[in-house]
């Protein structure tokens, strides 16, 4: 029986005193609840109503929550995300489950035409996906997934078949992406990125047209306020830029939306560090991979670090660009908007020491921390702030589990342990909620949302090691 069963399994009137486990009513239980809720058999819904697909960094995320209940459920996650992998390396952000009627959610498979639109890409045939992608923390999460159960991944040759793979996915990002010429790779869709009603896109999304509101239905209003959710001004540039995509057959290079973002660069950093784990434990070297990881945190502290505010901003590579002459500004202008995202690159290990504590100021400063138990999404003093409207000032989980880690990383475990401490009291209160107000906790958009009960899970099991570390007088490793 694996830790999801145990920890689900109705027991019978007697219980074992010597082996209690968790209390009928506790956190973990509730968690594991959650994900059980939205388990399909091959992956796991972020939520059962609003997002009834696989998405890829969701999975992710729900990944290494799942290696503590149950390892092999946590590799399948990745194995059926990675199945769905393009021919040029890209991992698609939605694979659509075709039980799930069309209506149910917008884009849906029918909008994408993954099969035909981006069979010069390279799309799978036997599955339908969308055509961008989302953040790279896929090494990340199969590495933290492969150590939760050494013998388990050996036995199934999990690293050995998934390896390739997400080799495929860095080359696909660092080559067909690098868009800015710089090194780093560009999104070209605010929905790549995850943070899809970030400030940080209205100057980028400025010059796009938005599709006509009769060309689309918006299914997120059905489960969602309005007041929580993008405009429908928003939306429809959305819709066009995917249309626009799409009709190019998903190819790179044309996009009127090219962005370096400092979250998701960190994250196909942290991967690379992960990768280099990876293939040492496959027997290759994994120095170049390591190298690989530390020249890449240069070239993102070159890009995209500005000394003066304490901390990383976008960079909208296509500013300045004039379509109708095809003449591009290659660098690009920073994007002067505080986003949690600018703080997220506090995750990578060779940082140096004095940008380290530049952002461990700025995350405690009035822009992230006056009066938030966690960090939100947007600068509390900035014009755009909402603490409800999605990625515009609410707090997130998996953004807060990033924080945190990066704290941990560069030894700021009081400050780590004060944020942990709020995210599993905020997790479990609001019902584990996709996001919060960050001032009162309340929830905001779905409940039972699966990479909240997923990264409680693996903040529990944190709290519980540390406890027991420091018990037995030292950190066991």
């Amino acid at each position: 029986m694996d830790r999801t069963a145990q920890l689900t399994f109705r027991p019978a009137a007697r219980e074992v005193v010597y082996d209690p486990g968790p209390a009928p009513d506790s956190p973990h239980l509730r968690a594991a609840r959650v994900l059980e809720g939205n388990w399909t058999g091959t992956s796991t819904v972020p939520s059962r109503g609003l997002y009834p697909h696989q998405w890829s960094w969701d999975s992710g995320f729900i990944a290494i929550g799942l290696r503590h209940l149950s390892p092999l459920r946590a590799q399948t996650e990745l194995e059926t995300l990675l199945a769905a992998q393009w021919g040029d390396g890209r991992i698609p952000h939605i694979v659509f489950n075709p039980s799930v009627p069309l209506d149910a959610y917008f884009p849906s498979p029918d909008f994408w035409r993954s099969s035909t639109a981006g069979r010069a890409a390279g799309a799978p045939r036997t599955v339908q996906t969308s055509g961008i992608v989302q953040p790279p923390v896929h090494a990340l999460a199969a590495w933290l997934v492969h150590c939760a159960d050494p013998g388990l991944s050996r036995a199934r040759g999990f690293l050995a078949g998934v390896y390739p793979r997400l080799a495929a996915w860095h080359r696909y990002l660092l080559h067909r992406r690098d868009l800015g010429g710089g090194g780093l790779a560009s999104v070209v869709h605010p929905w790549e990125q995850g943070m899809d009603n970030s400030p940080c896109w209205d100057a980028p999304l400025a010059r796009v047209t938005p599709a006509p509101a009769r060309s689309f239905r918006r299914a997120d209003l059905t489960h969602g306020a309005p007041e929580d959710r993008p405009t429908d001004l928003d939306y429809g540039r959305y819709v066009r830029l995917a249309t626009d995509y799409r009709d190019r057959g998903y190819a790179d290079g044309d996009s009127a939306f090219a962005v370096e973002d400092p979250a998701f660069n960190a994250l196909l950093i942290a991967s690379e560090h992960a990768l280099a784990r990876i293939a040492r434990e496959l027997g290759a070297t994994g120095t170049a991979r390591q190298a690989r990881a530390e020249r890449l945190t240069g070239v993102l502290i070159d890009r995209l670090w500005d000394p003066a505010e304490g901390m990383f901003f976008c960079r909208d590579v296509r500013s300045g660009r004039d379509i109708r002459n095809g003449q591009d500004a290659r660098s690009g202008d920073l994007i002067p908007e505080r986003s949690v995202s600018g703080l997220v690159p506090l995750l990578l290990p060779t940082l140096p020491r004095h940008i380290v504590a530049a952002l461990v100021r700025t995350l405690a400063g009035p822009h992230f921390g006056a009066g938030t138990p966690l960090v939100p999404s947007y600068d509390l003093l900035g014009e755009a702030f909402d603490p409800h409207r999605y990625w515009r000032g609410p707090a997130w989980f998996n953004t807060n589990w990033l924080l945190d880690r990066g704290l941990r990383v560069h030894g700021e475990t009081e400050r780590a342990g004060a944020l942990r401490e709020a995210m599993l009291d905020t997790a479990d209160t609001s019902g584990f909620a996709e996001y919060v107000d960050p001032y009162t906790g309340a929830a905001c958009g779905a409940t039972g949302f699966s990479w909240t009960a997923a990264l409680t899970l693996d903040l529990l099991e944190a709290k519980v090691a540390d406890a027991t570390n420091e018990a037995k007088g030292g950190d066991l490793g």
